[in-house]
């Protein structure tokens, strides 16, 4: 397995209570920081896709 190292966001909490991403083997791996032996893999399309509905506000009606 080819592994990039995990990243958050610099709106990360000074407690690291946060989601991570990486890419690996051509997916999008996602994990809590607490919870890190946990990810949900994806690809780079859904990813894509996910983060464009959220920039355009499409799961605010969530909050």
């Amino acid at each position: 397995m080819t592994d990039t190292n995990w990243q958050k966001s610099s709106y990360s909490a000074a407690n690291n209570e946060c989601v991570e991403i990486r890419t690996a083997d051509g997916l999008v791996e996602l994990r809590e920081s607490d919870q890190g032996h946990l990810t949900i893999p994806t690809t780079p399309a859904h990813f894509a896709a996910f983060l464009q509905a959220a920039k355009s506000g499409e799961f605010d009606h969530h909050a």
